[in-house]
């Protein structure tokens, strides 16, 4: 049986960052799935970037995978960008009518960044507000 080799999961900060840099074999995917889902479960992250820089070819069952894969770091409370999709992967990915809904995108591992930050300083201000509306409500104050 062959070995399924790893695909290194890098921690920045409160992120995590997966540069994926081979073509995505049906194991290796299923790998790189459960190698981040039990990171995630394991260690403090907030954001979660997955960087298709270096893959040539995204097939439709991969790019299933990949929503299916933000969806269930959503869920686990971490936020996460796709980036570095290639323009002819794009295209194809648009001719074919597939499309990643409810995940979020950016064209570099930079600009990713940016968007979880920004995601972040949302939540932050977002909670503040509610905790001063709780207070002012907690005091007969109109909010």
């Amino acid at each position: 049986m062959d070995e399924v080799r790893s695909i290194p999961l890098i921690r920045l900060f409160d992120n995590l960052i997966v540069s994926v840099q081979v073509a995505l074999s049906d194991a290796l995917l299923e790998r790189l799935v459960e190698d981040i889902t039990r990171t995630i479960e394991e260690t403090p992250v907030s954001g979660l970037v997955l960087d298709f820089s270096g893959a040539d070819v995204i097939d439709s069952h991969v790019t299933r995978r990949i929503r299916d894969l933000a969806v269930t770091a959503r869920i686990m409370g971490v936020d996460t960008v796709v980036c570095g999709l290639r323009r002819a992967v794009v295209i194809s990915l648009v001719e074919m009518g597939l499309g990643t809904p409810g995940v979020a995108t950016a064209l570099n591992l930079e600009r990713a960044l940016e968007l979880l930050v920004e995601h972040r300083h949302r939540r932050r201000a977002a909670l503040a507000e509610g905790v001063e509306r709780t207070e002012e409500e907690a005091h007969g104050q109109q909010p």
